[in-house]
């Protein structure tokens, strides 16, 4: 359980360097760093809690990061 989510902290971190780095995002890269990590984290904990998944603890972590970052809104961007 521990291995998962130190996968899910680093999986989340690059893609939120990675959305930025694409211009998929303007937050700045820690603030989209930040914004993955959480949105990993809290998916984590609910895949825990209620076994919600939508496959590989990877691919949960990409797609909760992602969605993490189309949810939260930030006054830089456009």
């Amino acid at each position: 359980m521990f291995p998962t989510l130190i996968g899910t902290v680093v999986i989340a971190g690059i893609v939120g360097y990675l959305s930025e780095k694409t211009d998929f995002t303007r937050n700045g890269y820690l603030p989209s760093i930040i914004i993955c990590v959480g949105g990993a984290f809290l998916f984590y904990f609910i895949r825990i809690m209620f076994g919600l998944r939508f496959g590989a603890p990877g691919i949960d972590a990409i797609l909760s990061s992602i969605g993490a970052l189309i949810i939260v809104p930030t006054h830089y961007r456009k």
